[in-house]
């Protein structure tokens, strides 16, 4: 059994703050710890499951986080950035699950820290009208190659979201949201028992899971958080605009649309 593992920061215990998610912030370095320590919970519940191969993705902002010195010995990392495919990137139809550690919820939502790739630009994106965050976006890689998502781990709120879209997921909350900057958090023990526990079980449980696979041709639509951002991003070729601030591009597959998407975005961020 081959697992992949996408390992975010803001759903991670005790961050809060953006502070703890740059590394230009005072308390980085702490959170780099608290992140390696929730990806090697996962990785020895996958080795209790049986996996064979496990491939972890640094998966958050410089993609560079990962302590690989404390990584458990049982994986290879994935770190860097740019990525063909951002937080999937190294997944493919040879593994048989993948999970998601670390992740928040989309933005909009009272979840930690949430927002959908980029918060200072998106607003909102849909594939083919489904409201969707990183969660959703990466199941959709995940299940063009086939694979199900069997575990989401985060705060609450992201929970909820997984198990709207994804019914049969295996959920861990390692903290309760009380406000976009503030949770009620689990201890690091306590939450590795839980990840460790919960990562077995969903892998053993891998005759319920399902893929995530939206209809061709797929469509990725943005709602921009300014026009100024719309306007830029349409420079992007094939961009439809829905309105001042909305576009969408479709293409026939879901690895296509997913990379127009990310150029747009990234169209946005520059003048």
């Amino acid at each position: 059994m081959k697992v992949f593992i996408s390992c975010d920061i803001e759903g991670i215990s005790g961050i809060v703050n953006t502070d703890q998610t740059s590394p230009e912030g005072k308390d980085y370095s702490r959170a780099r710890e608290l992140m390696t320590g929730e990806a090697n919970a996962v990785i020895e519940g996958a080795v209790r499951a049986g996996a064979t191969e496990i491939v972890v993705n640094d998966a958050h902002g410089p993609m560079r986080n990962l302590l690989i010195e404390k990584l458990h010995p049982a994986a290879t990392l994935i770190t860097g950035s740019p990525k063909p495919l951002s937080m999937m990137e190294g997944i493919g139809p040879q593994f048989q699950a993948a999970i998601f550690v670390g992740y928040h919820s989309r933005m909009g939502t009272p979840g930690v820290l949430s927002h959908t790739i980029s918060g200072a630009v998106v607003a909102n994106i849909w594939v083919n009208d489904v409201l969707v965050g990183e969660t959703g976006i990466n199941a959709g890689i995940a299940g063009f190659y086939g694979v199900p998502v069997v575990l989401v781990a985060g705060d609450d709120v992201v929970a909820e979201e997984a198990r709207a879209l994804l019914p049969h997921v295996h959920t861990v909350v390692v903290k309760q949201a009380i406000t976009r900057y503030s949770a009620k958090c689990l201890p690091p023990e306590k939450v590795s028992q839980l990840l460790t526990t919960e990562t077995e079980k969903a892998l053993r449980d891998l005759s319920s899971a399902k893929s995530w696979v939206p209809t061709s041709p797929v469509t990725f639509k943005i709602e921009f958080k300014d026009s100024g951002f719309a306007e830029q991003a349409a420079r992007f070729p094939y961009a439809k605009v829905i309105d001042p601030r909305t576009l969408s591009f479709t293409a026939d597959d879901y690895i296509t649309a997913f990379k127009g998407m990310r150029a747009m975005i990234a169209l946005a961020r520059n003048d």
